[in-house]
């Protein structure tokens, strides 16, 4: 039987989550979500949110202070074998040359490597075999990570801004891979990024954070599908009962998105918003209340005496 049919309905459980380092303000702070098992998740928020933090602790890196972790159904780092972590910095041993660095995946992970697969990976960016990691471009070392992340055929991918120092050609070829592999294999994919672009093609989940908690969480399609883009000549106060997540002028009228709550009223204009303008409008307003669909909102803890 496959790895993927034995895989739980949830990938990752977060329980009022709390990470703190020292006297310092608490990376993650009351944190709860789920993540559904074989989605492809953005993990999106300013800097300083907690979006490291939270990938390495789902990677078994870190011990939060407070709350609980499940990952695919056990402790975080129990079933190491089938998570892929892969942080900003790529780690990777600067002696060692590509060839070597594959063959240590292989040795690592004796159970479901997937040698074809990584050599390809590294064969499609033309890299030598030979070459030490020391003497490749962030890009070419960025392929390598990659080939090693995928090459261990995990059933979860913790990405921490895999992208971020490729070319656009090599992102969209590198991209293209890895969402081919989550989709043919079932892998849960949860990958932190500053690119919306990229994120609104390839990912159908997101969690947005803010101030070390789930502010925005679910389908994209459900969270686009509950707000709505707004014109007209009114005022915020007018658009109750609605939720109003950002209202900005717009020439002699007003423009807002908002949650909303039965019918607009006559003299606005309604719109779909995009994933760029949902996303925007939340991070330029962190007091707007949370909103997480049912398949991301964890199942209520049972208090026993």
């Amino acid at each position: 039987m496959s790895s993927t049919s034995t895989a739980p309905a949830v990938a990752l459980e977060a329980s009022r989550l709390g990470k703190r380092y020292g006297r310092r303000a608490a990376a993650l702070d009351d944190c709860s979500f789920r993540l559904p098992a074989g989605r492809i998740s953005a993990l999106v928020g300013p800097n300083g949110a907690g979006k490291s933090t939270l990938l390495a602790l789902a990677a078994g890196l870190l011990r939060p202070t407070s709350g609980t972790l499940t990952v695919l159904g056990g402790a975080p780092g129990e079933f190491r074998e089938r998570v892929a972590y892969l942080a900003q910095n790529k780690p990777l041993y600067p002696r060692l040359t590509v060839a070597e660095t594959l063959r240590m995946g292989a040795e690592l992970n004796p159970a479901r490597w997937d040698a074809a697969y990584a050599h390809r990976i590294v064969e499609e960016g033309s890299l030598d075999p030979g070459a030490r990691i020391r003497a490749l471009s962030g890009g070419q070392r960025t392929r390598v990570a990659l080939a090693l992340a995928l090459g261990k055929r995990p059933d979860l991918m913790l990405l921490d801004e895999p992208m971020a120092d490729l070319d656009p050609l090599a992102r969209h070829e590198l991209m293209g891979t890895l969402m081919a592999d989550a989709a043919e294999h079932g892998t849960t994919v949860l990958m932190s990024s500053h690119i919306v672009s990229e994120l609104a093609d390839v990912c159908d989940h997101l969690l947005l954070l803010g101030a070390g908690r789930v502010r925005l969480g679910g389908g994209i399609d459900d969270l686009l599908t509950a707000h709505t883009l707004v014109t007209g000549r009114g005022t915020p106060a007018d658009l109750a009962p609605h939720t109003v997540v950002e209202a900005r002028a717009a020439g002699r009228g007003l423009t807002a998105l908002i949650r909303r709550e039965g019918p607009v009223a006559e003299g606005w204009a309604t719109d779909a918003p995009s994933l760029e303008e949902l996303l925007l409008a939340h991070l330029r307003s962190p007091n707007t209340p949370a909103l997480l669909t049912p398949s991301t909102t964890p199942e209520p803890q049972t208090v026993t005496a």
